[in-house]
């Protein structure tokens, strides 16, 4: 972990920063470990609790394009910048 990180941590409240990079790595590793055909089943269940909602499919795929976009474009800002000292 970087010194920057430690010290974010350490300002919001987190005692032991070590536990909490820790705990977060193993989650990540844990989480991203889906096969191909398991993501495509999340996928399709997902779609099918939308469809069964009313919500999918859109009725205009191209409602709100613009607001994500610029959402999309604040994030990519945000991770270029480093974390505050």
């Amino acid at each position: 972990m970087v010194k920057s990180e430690e010290l974010w941590y350490e300002r919001n409240m987190i005692k032991n920063a070590s536990i909490l990079r820790k705990f977060e790595d193993d989650l990540f590793r844990s989480e991203t470990m889906r096969s191909a055909e398991q993501s495509l089943q999340l996928f399709t269940g997902m779609w099918n609790e939308g469809v069964a909602l009313g919500v999918l499919p859109p009725s205009d795929p191209w409602e709100g394009i613009d607001v994500d976009i610029r959402i999309a474009g604040i994030l990519n800002s945000c991770l270029t910048k480093s974390l505050p000292d």
